[in-house]
Parts: structure tokens; C-alpha cells; sequence
């Protein structure tokens, strides 16, 4: 077994505190979700790496575990550390594509300087033989997808994660990871793994033919539907191989790739993104366009919300109660006028810290386009029918993959010194595609929707 380590950051879930004391000071702290972990006795590995990495093994008072596709756990050692430990999943031919990818970013990122926007937590180690990483736990911090539906993921805040992206997006050029290292040792890039070529999975170009058969059973009938509705759709179809065509001639840059919400954390008043075991060279345009496809899918739930405002945790469950087309307009271009700045503050952080190319924000359109599909598919697999909510945000992004030059203005992508339009809902939000969701008004929470590739 070989054991890595390294002062940098590496991958993790949505970390945050191991107990829900910490956020309980005030009576207004929202409440963090938390789960019971796998029995560690299921999982001998992770204690063994704690142990060879001279932490102790978990205390077993206070381990909890969070939201994720993965096994994880969070807890204090024995030795008074406090850890959080995931797994990742093997590839059939017994591959760790995963955890090498995230430990080509441990060495693409081994010298970023101190002050960095891009921060991530501490990783304190992995054992690549049995797909195991441990980093240090950020007590009290919440998950991003946890801050933006308590509406506190705020302009500040998007700056910060504009800046951030956008400097992942030099690592590796002069405007980079130039600096010395951030303290320690740092690892050493000639035995990590190479940084991954390939092609990002999502979407699967062969998906948008026919649903392979062999993957029917994994699937709920929601997502089948969900599939079958891309698929249906032919200028859909023609627009996705468009971007797809775009992308392959693209600068390419390191990028995240699977830049979601619940990949940052927000600890002592400070950003960090995580989960790196997408990190590849691909188009920085990927990484912009999910940002922003995030908050076109808060906007969309924001049209059900009681008082048609953002959408917090509390309100995650529309209440049943009917809307008129005009009121579901309303609503809808409401969402979109309150979560735009949000966007151009992201973009404006990001134009800071790196010059995109002549291209990249109209192809992030098509991307934020794609992300929405991407959410309506995810958010179907532990449904037998398709969200009405999902479904009316995936109109929003066929809107935007079929004229992604046309949104970029109204996104606010576009020359931060040139004045802006006004937001209206015929821009992004097709009036057609909303009112197909008041037919089911209890909505999942949109964090509810699982990662992973293909969906």
C-alpha cells in the first residue's frame, strides 16, 4: 500500500461541523443535516490510514458522517485530531481514476502561495490502494448548497468563488501556482498521477441516442422519462453535440468539472472548494457555466416558494397552493432579477483573477444550459415521475443550449464596464415551459440531488 501525503488540498465532501453544538449558539443557526456513518469495523482501511498517518483511530463518540455518493466519516481521533475520511469508488477493472485524479491536483496545486482565493481543506493523506483520503475537518463550516438555500450565499460570497475558479482555471501558468509552497512539504509531482486528458463524461454523447439497456435496472422510472425527454428533443440533441464541438476546440485548463453548491464550504467566514475527483484539463467554460446554472436552478424553486422569494431550507417544501401563468411568470423573471447579480458578481471575481477568452462566457451559457438537464436528471432518480420544478428549469436550459450568444448579456457575462439589460422573463425563462410545474407543488430540496457520471 503506498500512502501520500501533503500540506495541500485535496478532495472532500460537503464538510462540515461533526456536531450540530456548533451551529447551536444561536436560535437562528439552520439546522445542519447529518448521517449515521458505515460501521468502521465494515471498513478497516480508514482507521489503518489514520494510524500510519500517526493521527489514532476515530474516538466512536461524536462520529457522524454528511450527504454524498461516497462513504464518509467525520469525527475526533483518538489523538485529539479532528478528521474527515471518504472513500471513492473503483472502476470495474479495478482502476482508482478517482483518486488519481485527485492526487494530480494535490500536485498541480502543491504551490499555490499563501492568500490564495482557491483555499481547500487540509489534505493529511491517502491510501491509493484501497481508495481512502483523509483531510482535516472544518468544525462549524457549512456546505455551500446548505448557505445558498438559507440565502447566504451572497454577492460577497460569489465574488469569492469567481476568484477562486478562476484561479484554479491559471494553475500551472505564469498567473498561477508560481508562488512558493503553502507550508510543509510539498508533494512531488514527478510521482503523482499525470493530470487526466480525457474527455469530461457529461453528457454521454452515446445517451443521447438510446438509454443502453444495461443500465435500465440502476435507473428510476423519473430518470428513464428524463432521458427520453432530451433524447425527444432533436434541436436538444444538435445543440449539445454543438457545444460538445465548441469544447473539444476550447483552451483547455485545469478545471473542477463537477462544480456544484455543495462542493464549497464556508468556514470562518471563508470560501473553500473541494471534491476533486473530476479534476482534469478541460474547458474553464464547464466550471462557469455550472456556477451559473446552479442559480438559474434556485431561481426556478424560488417560483414556489410561499412568497415567491429565494428558496431557504425551511421553505424547500412548496406548500399546495395554486399559481396563475401570470403569477408563475412573475415569479419566475423575481427569481431570476434576484439571483443575476449573484451571477455577474461570480463572473466579475473571475475576470479579476484570470482574462477569459473571446468565447468562454457563450459557452458557459450552453454549459449552465446543459447543467440544468443535468439537475433534472439527477434530482429523478429517487422519483417515479418526473419534478415538475426540475422539469420547468431544464425548459430554462434548452433555452439557453439553443441560443447560448443570446443569454450572455442578460447573464451578466458579458463586459462588466458595458450597461446591462434589464432582466425579463422572455430572455431566459420560456413562459411555455412553467406552468407544466404546478401540477405537483411538494418539491424535493434541490440539494437532495445526487452526483455522479453519468447521471
Amino acid at each position: 500500500m503506498t500512502t501520500t501525503t501533503s500540506t495541500t488540498a485535496a478532495p472532500t465532501e460537503a464538510v462540515a461541523t461533526a456536531s450540530t453544538a456548533a451551529t447551536a449558539s444561536t436560535a437562528d443557526a439552520p439546522a445542519l443535516i447529518r448521517f449515521r456513518p458505515t460501521g468502521l469495523d465494515t471498513a478497516p482501511e480508514v482507521n489503518a490510514l489514520l494510524e500510519r498517518l500517526g493521527l489514532g483511530p476515530f474516538a466512536p463518540d461524536g462520529l457522524t458522517a454528511f450527504g454524498g455518493r461516497n462513504d464518509n466519516w467525520a469525527g475526533t481521533t483518538t489523538r485529539g485530531r479532528q478528521v474527515f475520511v471518504k472513500t471513492v469508488a473503483r472502476a470495474a477493472d479495478g482502476s482508482r481514476p478517482e483518486i488519481d485524479r485527485a492526487l494530480a491536483f494535490e500536485a498541480t496545486a502543491a504551490r499555490l502561495p499563501a492568500g490564495s482565493p482557491l483555499r481547500t481543506p487540509e489534505h493529511l493523506g491517502t491510501d491509493r490502494e484501497s481508495a481512502v483520503s483523509a483531510f482535516r475537518l472544518l468544525p462549524g463550516s457549512r456546505s455551500g448548497s446548505e448557505v445558498a438555500l438559507d440565502g447566504d450565499f451572497d454577492e460577497a460570497l460569489c465574488r469569492e468563488a469567481g476568484r477562486a475558479v478562476a484561479t484554479l482555471h491559471t494553475l500551472g501558468t505564469a498567473d498561477g501556482a508560481s508562488g512558493g509552497a503553502s507550508g510543509g512539504e510539498a508533494p512531488d509531482p514527478a510521482s503523482a498521477p499525470a493530470i487526466d486528458t480525457g474527455e469530461a463524461p457529461l453528457p454521454p454523447m452515446r445517451w443521447l441516442r438510446a438509454f443502453p439497456w444495461s443500465e435500465v435496472q440502476d435507473r428510476s422510472m423519473a430518470q428513464i422519462a428524463a432521458w427520453k425527454l432530451v433524447q425527444d428533443d432533436t434541436e436538444v440533441v444538435a445543440a449539445l453535440h454543438r457545444l460538445r464541438e465548441r469544447e473539444r476546440t476550447a483552451p483547455h485548463t485545469p478545471a473542477h468539472c463537477d462544480l456544484r453548491f455543495d462542493q464549497f464550504l464556508v468556514h470562518d467566514g471563508q470560501l473553500f472548494l473541494c471534491d476533486w475527483e473530476e479534476f482534469r484539463l478541460a474547458d474553464p467554460a464547464r466550471d462557469v457555466g455550472a456556477f451559473v446554472g446552479e442559480w438559474l436552478f434556485q431561481a426556478t424553486y424560488s417560483v414556489f416558494a410561499p412568497t415567491g422569494e429565494p428558496t431557504s431550507a425551511k421553505d424547500a417544501v412548496a406548500p399546495g397552493f395554486d399559481l396563475s401563468h401570470e403569477e408563475i411568470v412573475e415569479r419566475g423573471a423575481a427569481g431570476l432579477r434576484h439571483h443575476i447579480p449573484r451571477i455577474a458578481a461570480f463572473w466579475q471575481g473571475y475576470t479579476e483573477c484570470r482574462t477569459p477568452d473571446p468565447e468562454l462566457a457563450e459557452r458557459a451559457v450552453g454549459f449552465a444550459g446543459w447543467h440544468l438537464y443535468d439537475r433534472l436528471i439527477a434530482t429523478a432518480q429517487a422519483h417515479a415521475v418526473l419534478n415538475p420544478v426540475a422539469r420547468a428549469a431544464a425548459g430554462i436550459g434548452r433555452t439557453l443550449l439553443l441560443n447560448p450568444a443570446g443569454a450572455v448579456a442578460t447573464l451578466r457575462l458579458a463586459d462588466p464596464a458595458v450597461p446591462h439589460p434589464a432582466v425579463t422573463p422572455a430572455a431566459v425563462v420560456p413562459a411555455a415551459v412553467l406552468p407544466t410545474a404546478v401540477a405537483h407543488p411538494a418539491q424535493p430540496h434541490p440539494a437532495d440531488a445526487p452526483s455522479g457520471s453519468p447521471r
